[in-house]
């Protein structure tokens, strides 16, 4: 097995995000980003709106349009409702970046097992994975990114010429702007430029001139014609969209500037590591590649400090980070693997055993904890449910004995297991949390009749429902009321003046409650939006 993944170390990679990632992929509930982006891939399906694209039938070009246009593929291929197929391409996109920091690890160190290690940490970032779900499309245009940062990396070590890496570097640069406007660029590829050029200087920049106004140009024009055509075709509807959205930057969600600076945590299973690896006068002597890791440690901190200037702040912002981290926690974790039996010094003992103690010691524990949070909702559950817990038990015993040894290579081993255990094994038994008040809603519930929403429905509703569903409602509070005289209507709740309205025209029957929410109404999950009741309207 070890000679096959040095000699094919991307397909490895590949393979192992494919095993762990694929079989469940259907297993989360439908997030409220994904909806929207799904509702919009669907529609470029079904009504052909691939550059003028839409949400439940209103524009909606707040996102450009390429990862929604590989998602619609994906869709036609597999199944246009089928959750697996529209999660496909985002594991994809996964896969890319974890090669591309791989490729670019084991070019700046010159080391294979260095640039695996770095693959292997990127991939097992809690947030990686999470924005998946979380907010798919970002995903795409980091992913783009690494590709261009990759080859911009190639161009700029080159001591001649590499048009091939410009041109390469500048189309995917282009691509990350038709996945997510400048968000990569700001917050991946101009922190990468600064560290680059503290670290390795900009050499013969002058030869190069040229080629960069180039990949500037060629990534604009890649990058920005949809906007311009948009901006052509619908300039009313797309200036109130970018003025919006340009508004939220200064308005929204605004946080102080230390928000962020507790991003280290976001790596999940390597958040000591991670930590440990930003404490740059301690680890600058005890890497090997001294300036490699002044890089790495450059390019995570100017992220951390452009994503802080922007009053806006989420904690899903931060994703791109992870990636220049991983490679810098990559540096500490091969301290650690080489040294650790010749440390003596328990402040650089304690942290290791630690952190990977309290994840060997989750892992036992996990049977346990398991069967006490699930034992009312096991039935049907229980081959599952002892498939997780012996093999994740196993891996946290592991975890202890080879931490026992010192022998961290295989802590990192199996430490990497155990995360792949929770995903492959324990994902499932969220199934058997679903609450016994949940009720999808299916695309038959109002047989022949047209269904309308009124007021605010979810789009998770919608995607669910798997056609649009138009309002009644508009945003000025006047209503445009169907031609039909009997049809299904879908709300929230409706207030007594506009209930009173519809009932000077039509009769209402309240025929069902739909109920998208897998929790309890106990639990702070619990979300009423996700609530909608159907009523059938017929004229008086």
């Amino acid at each position: 097995m070890l000679p096959l993944l040095k000699k094919y170390p991307v397909l490895f990679i590949c393979f192992g995000i494919a095993l762990v990632l694929l079989p469940n992929l259907n297993v989360m509930d439908v997030t409220i980003m994904e909806a929207r982006n799904f509702i919009t891939a669907r529609e470029m399906l079904t009504d052909n709106n691939w550059l003028l694209t839409t949400m439940n039938g209103e524009a909606r070009y707040e996102k450009p349009p390429l990862p929604t246009w590989l998602t619609a593929i994906s869709a036609a291929i597999f199944g246009v409702q089928s959750v697996f197929a529209i999660r496909l391409p985002a594991v994809l996109f996964i896969m890319i970046i974890a090669v591309f920091v791989f490729k670019l690890s084991k070019k700046i160190t010159k080391s294979q097992s260095f640039g695996i290690l770095s693959a292997i940490i990127v991939t097992t970032s809690f947030y990686v994975i999470g924005i998946m779900i979380e907010a798919p499309w970002d995903i795409f245009t980091h992913g783009f990114m690494c590709v261009a940062i990759y080859y911009l990396f190639c161009f700029f070590q080159a001591t001649k010429t590499q048009w091939k890496s410009a041109l390469l570097a500048s189309v995917f640069i282009g691509f990350s702007i038709l996945s997510k406007g400048p968000v990569s660029f700001y917050a991946l590829l101009l922190p990468f430029l600064l560290a680059y050029g503290f670290t390795f200087k900009y050499n013969r920049f002058k030869s190069k001139f040229i080629p960069v106004l180039l990949i500037l140009i060629l990534a604009v024009t890649v990058g920005g014609w949809w906007y311009l055509y948009v901006r052509l075709e619908d300039p009313a509807t797309f200036l109130a969209i970018a003025e919006k959205e340009t508004g939220n930057w200064s308005s929204y969600n605004v946080r102080p500037f230390y928000y962020y600076w507790s991003f280290f945590t976001q790596s999940g299973l390597w958040t000591i590591p991670a930590f440990v690896s930003l404490l740059y006068p301690y680890l600058k002597t005890r890497v090997r590649n001294r300036k490699a890791y002044k890089f790495s440690f450059l390019w995570t901190i100017f992220a951390v400090i452009l994503l802080s200037l922007i009053p806006e702040k989420k904690s899903r912002y931060l994703m791109p980070v992870l990636i220049p981290l991983a490679i810098n926690c990559s540096f500490y974790l091969d301290y650690v693997i080489r040294e650790f039996k010749n440390l003596k010094n328990k402040r650089e003992t304690v942290p290791v055993y630690f952190n990977f103690g309290l994840i060997g010691i989750v892992g036992i524990a996990f049977p346990f904890l398991a069967f006490a949070f699930l034992k009312d909702n096991l039935t049907g559950y229980w081959f599952s449910f002892i498939l997780a817990s012996v093999i994740v038990f196993v891996m946290g015993f592991f975890i202890l004995r080879f931490l026992k040894h010192m022998n961290i290579r295989m802590v990192v081993v199996c430490a990497v297991g155990l995360y792949a255990s929770l995903l492959l094994f324990a994902l499932p038994l969220k199934e058997a949390l679903n609450s016994e008040d949940f009720h999808p809603i299916t695309s038959d519930i109002s047989g022949d009749l047209k269904l309308y929403q009124f007021n605010y429905i979810a789009p998770e509703m919608i995607w669910e429902y798997g056609q649009k569903i138009p309002p009644i409602k508009n945003e000025d509070g006047t209503m445009t009321l169907p031609k039909e005289p009997n049809f299904g209507l879908l709300t929230i709740g409706i207030s007594p003046e506009d209930s009173n309205k519809l009932q000077e025209t039509y009769s209402i029957e309240k025929i069902n409650t739909f109920n998208l929410n897998t929790v309890s109404k106990e639990s702070r999950q619990y979300k009423d939006r996700l609530l909608a009741n159907y009523y059938i309207l017929t004229k008086k």
